[in-house]
Protein backbone atom coordinates (compact mmCIF):
# COMPACT_ATOMS: atom_id res chain seq x y z
CA UNK A 1 0.00 0.00 0.00
CA UNK A 2 1.00 3.28 -1.18
CA UNK A 3 0.08 6.23 0.80
CA UNK A 4 -0.82 10.23 -0.25
CA UNK A 5 2.61 11.28 1.53
CA UNK A 6 4.80 8.16 -0.52
CA UNK A 7 5.11 6.07 2.13
CA UNK A 8 4.96 2.33 1.57
CA UNK A 9 3.75 -0.24 3.63
CA UNK A 10 4.43 -3.73 3.16
CA UNK A 11 2.38 -7.19 4.54
CA UNK A 12 3.63 -10.39 4.18
CA UNK A 13 2.42 -13.66 5.53
CA UNK A 14 5.23 -15.60 6.79
CA UNK A 15 4.27 -16.99 9.74
CA UNK A 16 7.49 -19.85 10.21
CA UNK A 17 10.24 -17.01 9.25
CA UNK A 18 12.40 -15.25 11.65
CA UNK A 19 13.18 -12.30 9.51
CA UNK A 20 11.89 -10.51 6.35
CA UNK A 21 13.33 -7.68 5.06
CA UNK A 22 11.64 -5.60 1.76
CA UNK A 23 14.73 -4.18 -0.74
CA UNK A 24 14.00 -1.43 -2.02
CA UNK A 25 15.56 0.88 -5.29
CA UNK A 26 16.46 4.40 -5.48
CA UNK A 27 14.47 6.14 -2.43
CA UNK A 28 14.48 4.09 -0.36
CA UNK A 29 15.97 3.35 3.26
CA UNK A 30 19.35 2.13 3.39
CA UNK A 31 19.30 -1.69 3.93
CA UNK A 32 15.91 -1.75 2.97
CA UNK A 33 12.22 -2.26 5.54
CA UNK A 34 12.63 -4.27 8.13
CA UNK A 35 9.03 -6.01 8.65
CA UNK A 36 7.94 -6.91 12.17
CA UNK A 37 5.50 -9.71 12.95
CA UNK A 38 2.78 -9.62 14.17
CA UNK A 39 -0.10 -12.04 16.26
CA UNK A 40 -1.47 -13.20 13.38
CA UNK A 41 1.88 -14.80 11.89
CA UNK A 42 2.34 -11.95 9.13
CA UNK A 43 4.82 -9.36 8.76
CA UNK A 44 4.57 -5.74 8.12
CA UNK A 45 6.19 -2.34 8.03
CA UNK A 46 6.44 0.79 6.75
CA UNK A 47 9.30 2.49 4.99
CA UNK A 48 11.20 5.27 7.25
CA UNK A 49 10.45 8.11 4.62
CA UNK A 50 8.40 8.71 1.59
CA UNK A 51 9.72 7.42 -1.06
CA UNK A 52 10.54 9.19 -4.34
CA UNK A 53 7.69 9.70 -7.10
CA UNK A 54 7.67 6.99 -9.78
CA UNK A 55 8.40 3.72 -10.50
CA UNK A 56 11.02 1.17 -8.51
CA UNK A 57 11.85 -2.35 -8.55
CA UNK A 58 11.85 -4.17 -5.18
CA UNK A 59 12.13 -8.15 -3.52
CA UNK A 60 11.74 -9.27 0.05
CA UNK A 61 14.54 -11.35 2.14
CA UNK A 62 12.89 -13.87 4.03
CA UNK A 63 15.44 -15.77 6.34
CA UNK A 64 18.37 -14.94 3.77
CA UNK A 65 16.41 -16.09 0.51
CA UNK A 66 15.39 -13.10 -2.01
CA UNK A 67 11.59 -13.72 -3.51
CA UNK A 68 9.65 -11.44 -5.49
CA UNK A 69 6.18 -9.82 -3.70
CA UNK A 70 3.35 -12.60 -4.13
CA UNK A 71 1.06 -9.80 -4.05
CA UNK A 72 2.65 -7.46 -6.67
CA UNK A 73 3.23 -7.53 -10.24
CA UNK A 74 6.77 -8.28 -11.47
CA UNK A 75 8.64 -6.34 -14.24
CA UNK A 76 12.13 -7.99 -16.06
CA UNK A 77 15.01 -5.91 -14.16
CA UNK A 78 18.59 -6.25 -12.53
CA UNK A 79 18.92 -9.33 -15.04
CA UNK A 80 15.78 -11.23 -13.15
CA UNK A 81 11.94 -10.64 -12.70
CA UNK A 82 11.17 -8.74 -9.86
CA UNK A 83 8.31 -6.55 -7.78
CA UNK A 84 7.82 -2.87 -8.75
CA UNK A 85 6.20 -0.75 -7.09
CA UNK A 86 4.75 2.68 -8.55
CA UNK A 87 4.99 6.25 -6.42
CA UNK A 88 2.17 8.43 -7.82
CA UNK A 89 4.12 10.97 -9.63
CA UNK A 90 2.64 14.38 -9.17
CA UNK A 91 2.71 15.04 -13.02
CA UNK A 92 1.71 10.82 -13.77
CA UNK A 93 -1.21 12.49 -16.11
CA UNK A 94 1.10 12.03 -19.32
CA UNK A 95 1.36 8.57 -18.99
CA UNK A 96 -2.31 7.98 -17.33
CA UNK A 97 -4.18 5.34 -18.95
CA UNK A 98 -7.06 7.52 -20.63
CA UNK A 99 -10.06 7.33 -22.95
CA UNK A 100 -8.30 8.29 -25.95
CA UNK A 101 -7.51 6.02 -29.27
CA UNK A 102 -4.78 3.65 -28.23
CA UNK A 103 -2.22 2.33 -30.39
CA UNK A 104 -1.12 -1.14 -30.54
CA UNK A 105 2.00 -2.95 -28.94
CA UNK A 106 2.38 -6.29 -30.69
CA UNK A 107 5.51 -9.00 -30.47
CA UNK A 108 7.60 -9.71 -33.50
CA UNK A 109 10.12 -13.14 -34.16
CA UNK A 110 12.46 -11.90 -36.46
CA UNK A 111 15.10 -14.22 -38.29
CA UNK A 112 18.85 -13.59 -37.30
CA UNK A 113 21.38 -15.05 -39.09
CA UNK A 114 24.39 -13.57 -36.92
CA UNK A 115 23.50 -15.01 -33.90
CA UNK A 116 21.86 -18.30 -35.49
CA UNK A 117 18.58 -17.31 -33.61
CA UNK A 118 14.92 -16.33 -33.76
CA UNK A 119 14.74 -13.05 -31.89
CA UNK A 120 11.87 -11.04 -30.49
CA UNK A 121 10.78 -7.75 -30.76
CA UNK A 122 8.02 -5.48 -29.86
CA UNK A 123 6.10 -2.82 -32.30
CA UNK A 124 4.55 -0.02 -31.09
CA UNK A 125 2.06 1.30 -34.15
CA UNK A 126 -0.11 4.40 -33.47
CA UNK A 127 -3.73 4.79 -33.41
CA UNK A 128 -3.71 5.25 -36.91
CA UNK A 129 -1.92 2.72 -38.13
CA UNK A 130 -4.56 0.05 -39.22
CA UNK A 131 -7.50 3.28 -40.98
CA UNK A 132 -4.99 4.60 -43.70
CA UNK A 133 -3.30 1.28 -45.33
CA UNK A 134 -1.57 4.23 -47.40
CA UNK A 135 0.03 6.47 -44.81
CA UNK A 136 3.85 5.49 -43.95
CA UNK A 137 5.21 6.35 -40.35
CA UNK A 138 8.78 7.19 -39.22
CA UNK A 139 10.41 4.60 -36.70
CA UNK A 140 11.90 5.40 -33.12
CA UNK A 141 14.45 2.33 -32.06
CA UNK A 142 13.95 2.83 -28.18
CA UNK A 143 16.55 0.67 -26.20
CA UNK A 144 16.55 -0.66 -22.34
CA UNK A 145 18.97 -0.25 -20.19
CA UNK A 146 21.23 -2.93 -18.50
CA UNK A 147 19.27 -5.63 -16.58
CA UNK A 148 16.38 -5.20 -18.79
CA UNK A 149 15.20 -6.33 -21.49
CA UNK A 150 12.77 -5.38 -24.41
CA UNK A 151 9.89 -5.56 -22.34
CA UNK A 152 11.25 -2.33 -20.06
CA UNK A 153 9.67 0.25 -22.00
CA UNK A 154 6.01 -0.57 -22.22
CA UNK A 155 5.50 -2.06 -18.98
CA UNK A 156 7.87 0.18 -17.18
CA UNK A 157 7.80 2.95 -19.18
CA UNK A 158 4.65 3.25 -20.25
CA UNK A 159 5.94 4.15 -23.84
CA UNK A 160 2.87 3.25 -25.29
CA UNK A 161 0.38 5.38 -23.16
CA UNK A 162 2.89 8.35 -23.59
CA UNK A 163 2.96 8.40 -27.56
CA UNK A 164 -1.12 7.83 -27.46
CA UNK A 165 -1.65 11.06 -24.95
CA UNK A 166 0.64 13.12 -26.61
CA UNK A 167 -1.07 11.88 -30.32
CA UNK A 168 -4.46 12.59 -29.23
CA UNK A 169 -3.54 16.13 -27.76
CA UNK A 170 -1.90 16.68 -31.23
CA UNK A 171 1.38 17.51 -29.47
CA UNK A 172 3.44 14.67 -31.94
CA UNK A 173 3.13 13.36 -35.45
CA UNK A 174 2.44 9.79 -35.65
CA UNK A 175 5.18 7.57 -35.04
CA UNK A 176 6.33 3.83 -34.66
CA UNK A 177 8.15 2.72 -31.60
CA UNK A 178 10.29 -0.35 -31.75
CA UNK A 179 11.94 -2.17 -28.65
CA UNK A 180 14.52 -4.91 -28.73
CA UNK A 181 17.06 -7.03 -26.43
CA UNK A 182 20.51 -4.70 -26.39
CA UNK A 183 22.25 -7.84 -25.34
CA UNK A 184 23.27 -5.56 -22.34
CA UNK A 185 23.29 -8.86 -19.83
CA UNK A 186 25.93 -10.87 -21.02
CA UNK A 187 28.25 -8.30 -18.75
CA UNK A 188 28.48 -8.54 -15.41
CA UNK A 189 27.40 -5.36 -13.49
CA UNK A 190 30.38 -2.71 -13.70
CA UNK A 191 31.85 -4.51 -16.53
CA UNK A 192 30.96 -2.42 -19.53
CA UNK A 193 34.36 -2.04 -20.86
CA UNK A 194 33.99 -5.28 -21.76
CA UNK A 195 31.41 -4.45 -23.66
CA UNK A 196 31.30 -5.13 -27.59
CA UNK A 197 28.86 -3.15 -29.42
CA UNK A 198 29.21 -4.92 -32.93
CA UNK A 199 27.19 -8.50 -32.46
CA UNK A 200 23.83 -6.38 -31.09
CA UNK A 201 24.86 -3.40 -33.90
CA UNK A 202 24.66 -6.14 -36.30
CA UNK A 203 21.10 -7.45 -35.55
CA UNK A 204 19.69 -4.36 -35.18
CA UNK A 205 21.08 -2.29 -38.65
CA UNK A 206 21.58 -5.87 -40.70
CA UNK A 207 18.48 -7.74 -39.05
CA UNK A 208 15.49 -5.80 -37.38
CA UNK A 209 15.53 -2.81 -39.28
CA UNK A 210 15.68 -4.74 -42.61
CA UNK A 211 12.80 -7.06 -40.95
CA UNK A 212 10.66 -3.61 -39.87
CA UNK A 213 11.02 -1.75 -43.07
CA UNK A 214 9.60 -4.95 -44.95
CA UNK A 215 6.71 -6.46 -42.56
CA UNK A 216 5.65 -2.32 -41.54
CA UNK A 217 4.54 0.47 -43.62
CA UNK A 218 8.02 2.88 -42.61
CA UNK A 219 9.54 5.53 -44.19
CA UNK A 220 12.31 3.52 -44.88
CA UNK A 221 15.46 5.66 -44.92
CA UNK A 222 17.31 7.85 -43.14
CA UNK A 223 16.00 10.86 -42.87
CA UNK A 224 13.16 9.18 -40.90
CA UNK A 225 14.54 7.03 -38.77
CA UNK A 226 15.67 7.87 -35.18
CA UNK A 227 17.43 5.65 -32.34
CA UNK A 228 17.29 6.56 -28.66
CA UNK A 229 18.15 4.77 -25.24
CA UNK A 230 18.31 4.56 -21.54
CA UNK A 231 21.55 4.12 -19.36
CA UNK A 232 23.52 1.36 -21.10
CA UNK A 233 21.08 1.73 -23.68
CA UNK A 234 22.21 5.08 -24.16
CA UNK A 235 25.77 4.19 -24.58
CA UNK A 236 24.83 1.79 -27.57
CA UNK A 237 22.96 4.52 -29.08
CA UNK A 238 26.46 6.42 -28.94
CA UNK A 239 28.07 3.78 -30.30
CA UNK A 240 25.93 2.86 -33.21
CA UNK A 241 24.78 5.89 -34.15
CA UNK A 242 28.56 7.34 -34.60
CA UNK A 243 29.45 3.82 -36.67
CA UNK A 244 26.83 4.21 -38.40
CA UNK A 245 25.09 7.66 -39.45
CA UNK A 246 24.00 6.56 -42.56
CA UNK A 247 21.24 4.69 -40.58
CA UNK A 248 20.22 7.18 -38.29
CA UNK A 249 19.22 10.95 -38.20
CA UNK A 250 17.87 11.59 -35.07
CA UNK A 251 19.81 10.68 -31.51
CA UNK A 252 18.91 10.77 -27.89
CA UNK A 253 21.23 9.25 -25.22
CA UNK A 254 18.56 9.22 -21.41
CA UNK A 255 20.71 9.18 -18.64
CA UNK A 256 22.87 7.02 -21.24
CA UNK A 257 26.22 9.35 -21.46
CA UNK A 258 27.21 12.15 -24.18
CA UNK A 259 28.35 13.85 -27.37
CA UNK A 260 31.16 15.62 -28.32
CA UNK A 261 31.17 17.83 -31.28
CA UNK A 262 34.32 16.17 -32.30
CA UNK A 263 33.33 12.87 -32.51
CA UNK A 264 30.43 13.70 -35.31
CA UNK A 265 32.23 13.49 -38.56
CA UNK A 266 29.11 14.40 -41.35
CA UNK A 267 27.29 17.23 -39.31
CA UNK A 268 24.41 17.31 -41.86
CA UNK A 269 23.63 13.84 -41.35
CA UNK A 270 22.02 14.73 -37.62
CA UNK A 271 18.95 16.47 -37.09
CA UNK A 272 18.49 16.42 -33.39
CA UNK A 273 20.95 15.62 -30.39
CA UNK A 274 18.91 15.13 -27.08
CA UNK A 275 20.48 14.47 -23.66
CA UNK A 276 18.66 14.48 -20.78
CA UNK A 277 19.40 13.21 -17.06
CA UNK A 278 17.83 13.49 -13.78
CA UNK A 279 18.26 16.13 -11.42
CA UNK A 280 19.91 13.92 -8.88
CA UNK A 281 22.33 12.38 -11.56
CA UNK A 282 24.60 14.90 -13.77
CA UNK A 283 22.62 17.67 -15.09
CA UNK A 284 25.85 19.93 -15.66
CA UNK A 285 27.63 17.44 -17.68
CA UNK A 286 24.48 17.07 -19.61
CA UNK A 287 23.80 21.22 -19.87
CA UNK A 288 27.40 21.52 -20.67
CA UNK A 289 27.87 19.15 -23.56
CA UNK A 290 24.70 20.52 -25.47
CA UNK A 291 25.75 24.13 -25.10
CA UNK A 292 28.81 22.65 -26.94
CA UNK A 293 26.85 20.63 -29.49
CA UNK A 294 24.83 23.91 -29.74
CA UNK A 295 28.29 26.33 -30.29
CA UNK A 296 29.07 23.53 -32.81
CA UNK A 297 26.27 24.16 -34.59
CA UNK A 298 24.40 21.18 -34.03
CA UNK A 299 21.03 21.07 -33.32
CA UNK A 300 20.83 20.02 -29.51
CA UNK A 301 18.84 19.77 -26.57
CA UNK A 302 18.94 18.78 -22.75
CA UNK A 303 16.44 18.10 -20.58
CA UNK A 304 16.70 17.54 -16.80
CA UNK A 305 13.65 15.58 -14.69
CA UNK A 306 13.73 17.56 -11.36
CA UNK A 307 13.48 15.52 -8.30
CA UNK A 308 14.51 12.37 -10.30
CA UNK A 309 17.74 9.96 -10.06
CA UNK A 310 18.37 6.92 -12.35
CA UNK A 311 14.98 5.85 -12.67
CA UNK A 312 12.25 5.07 -14.81
CA UNK A 313 10.40 8.58 -14.09
CA UNK A 314 13.31 10.39 -15.63
CA UNK A 315 12.74 8.41 -18.67
CA UNK A 316 9.27 8.81 -18.79
CA UNK A 317 10.03 12.06 -19.02
CA UNK A 318 12.42 12.25 -21.07
CA UNK A 319 10.59 10.67 -23.64
CA UNK A 320 7.44 12.83 -23.19
CA UNK A 321 9.83 15.87 -23.99
CA UNK A 322 11.74 14.14 -26.94
CA UNK A 323 9.13 13.18 -29.11
CA UNK A 324 7.73 16.04 -30.23
CA UNK A 325 10.99 17.20 -31.75
CA UNK A 326 11.14 13.89 -33.36
CA UNK A 327 10.60 13.96 -37.53
CA UNK A 328 9.54 17.67 -37.82
CA UNK A 329 11.50 18.13 -40.55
Amino acid sequence: MVNSQGYARFRIEAPQAQSVVVSLGLGGTKGGTPLTKAKDGSWMGTTAGPMDEGFHYYHVTIDGGVFNDPGACNFYGSTRWESGIEIPAHDQDFYALKDVPHGNVQQILFPSKSTNSIRRAFVYTPPSYDKDVNQRYPVLYLQHGWGEDETAWFNQGHANLIMDNLIAEGKIKPFIIVTTYGMTNEIKFGGLRNFDIKPFQTVLTEELIPYVDTHFRTKADQAHRAMAGLSMGGMETHMITLNKPEVFSYYALLSGGLYKPEEIKDKSKVKLIFISCGSKERPDGVKNAVAALKEAGFNAVSYISEGTAHEFLTWRRSLHELAPLLFTK
